[in-house]
């Protein structure tokens, strides 16, 4: 599947009837794609007696849900073309969807999760300081959503620095170095959002310690249960940043592991933005049809990227509500919406909200 001509546009340069004009024939050639090449979801679509010859909308496509990959191995490739395998977030004992990816998969994530964030952060590469511990990137082939996340987001840093030893204790004094070496730089700091909660800014506090990266942006993500836990909303984690290392631009961001490479980032008014190589639909959970802008919702997520498994289409597990379309104050077009938490009764899974302290 070809992706260069979305690669050739600008994340959030379309129009609704720009981006669906686009997207339609691709999704329908990426169906039956997938219907040739995974016998385990040509029975499904089979099942329900989904003709994938029509040309559909994307909207009208059958949806799997996300857990379908923590049940059965699901790829649309020969197994002797993985050259990786993720696997999502988990507390002990739960199981771990696993996504098989070929080198096909692979370079498409790369090539538009640069084309995302290098909107919001520029192309240029800043020193970085990674809001972990190095010990949870060191098996390149078998990787968690965490892993990944550090090394797809490394790709915007330089002379990386990582925060935290193997024990989660954060390194101040060699932070406070890479902090006095780098004053005069713009510095990019990522992290998982609780992970940066805990163990960076509590850490900070406690031992009385204000780092001026005032000329830093943060970019976080995966899993906020743990921080609504602690009455901690989007708006005070950044409040409280701030006055610890007087950081002035943090974006969140929501992405899951079965579509790498494809993430909604937070612009300045806080709204997460669906880029031209993914959307999202919510869609009401007594008969998944889609809901109205404003009206709370499952999310489903598209992306184009899926291509060596069926992840092209998936009901995720978390509650949202799109907030408009193709209107943001910031100028980015496209859907923008907000997420809730998860569904009642779903497993926890945001790689922070699994760490355990």
């Amino acid at each position: 599947m070809d992706i260069s001509k979305f690669l050739d546009l600008k994340p959030y340069s379309l129009t609704k009837n720009e981006k669906e004009k686009l997207l339609n024939p691709y999704f329908s050639k990426l169906f039956r794609h997938h219907y040739a090449n995974c016998i385990p979801f040509k029975n499904m679509m089979d099942s329900i007696g989904f003709d994938v010859q029509n040309e559909n909308k994307y909207s009208d496509l059958p949806f799997l849900p996300v857990r379908l990959f923590k049940m059965f191995d699901l790829m649309s490739v020969v197994k002797d073309n993985v050259v990786k395998t993720l696997t999502s977030s988990g507390t002990s004992g739960q199981a771990v969807s696993r996504i098989y990816l070929d080198r096909e998969n692979t370079a498409n994530q790369t090539k538009t999760l640069t084309k995302i964030v290098s909107s919001f952060i520029g192309t240029s590469r800043a020193p970085m300081i990674i809001i972990d511990t190095e010990g949870v990137i060191k098996n390149r082939n078998l990787f968690s959503a965490r892993g990944a996340g550090i090394l797809g987001f490394s790709l915007f840093g330089s002379r990386p620095v990582y925060a935290l030893d193997d024990q989660m204790n954060l390194q101040i004094d060699k932070i406070k170095e890479f902090v006095e070496k780098f004053k005069d730089n713009r510095i990019f700091m990522f992290g998982f959002t609780f992970m940066i909660y805990q163990h960076f800014y509590k850490e900070l506090v406690k031992n009385g310690i204000k780092l001026d990266l005032s000329n830093a942006v943060l970019i976080h993500g995966g899993g906020w249960k743990k921080l609504i836990n602690e009455s901690i909303s989007s708006a005070s984690f950044r409040d409280k940043l701030n006055d610890v290392c007087g950081i002035k631009s943090v974006h969140d961001y929501y992405g899951m592991v079965e579509q790498t490479g494809t993430i909604y980032m937070e612009c300045e008014h806080s709204h997460l933005h669906a880029p031209i190589y993914s959307d999202i639909l919510i869609r009401r959970a007594h008969d998944f049809s889609i809901a109205d802008v404003g009206e709370k919702g499952i999310i489903q997520v598209l992306s184009i990227l899926p291509t060596s498994y069926p992840g092209h289409s998936l009901l995720t597990e978390d509650e949202g509500i799109l907030l408009g379309e193709d209107d943001c104050p910031c100028g980015r077009l496209g859907k923008y919406f907000k997420v809730l938490g998860r569904l009642q009764n779903a497993e926890i899974r945001g790689c922070s909200d699994t760490y355990t302290v």
